[in-house]
């Protein structure tokens, strides 16, 4: 079922960030806490030992049935935290087609970070910036075909 989702970075506390917000909300953990020693090493290099432990991605229901998503953002993987581009809105089509509507549609005089293409997690996954300066992630789940 497609969703819609808030994608929130932190500088290295992900984990009690999405915590502290499960419990105030009385919220639940969604599916398995990925961390970044969980995946495979980009461009072959290792990632720094103080970094292997980080969250990658975890998520948390709140009010009403939405869902908090987050990553720390470590210096190692180029991806330096922020304050004002830390928040994504994240699309959850339910299909790949949708998903390419969305991502040419959204892009369209804005810049890409990372283009719509196959992850390792399985998802169909694009990061980008649309004309108005609103961070957008988009990830479907449905296979290729």
């Amino acid at each position: 079922m497609a969703r819609v989702s808030t994608y929130l970075n932190f500088r290295r506390d992900t984990e009690a960030a999405l915590n502290f917000y499960r419990e105030l909300f009385g919220g639940e953990l969604i599916g398995p806490v990925m961390r970044f020693g969980d995946a495979p090493a980009c461009d072959g290099s290792p990632l720094p030992e103080a970094d292997r432990q980080l969250i990658m991605h975890m998520e948390v229901s709140i009010l009403g049935g939405h869902v908090l998503m987050g990553t720390d953002s470590p210096e190692a993987m180029a991806m330096p935290f922020v304050a004002g581009n830390n928040v994504h809105l994240n699309l959850e089509p339910d299909t790949r087609a949708e998903a390419e509507r969305l991502y040419a549609a959204l892009t369209d005089g804005g810049s890409i970070q990372m283009p719509l293409q196959d992850m390792f997690w399985g998802g169909y996954f694009a990061s980008f910036t649309d004309r108005y300066g609103t961070h957008w992630m988009i990830n479907c789940a449905q296979p290729a075909a």
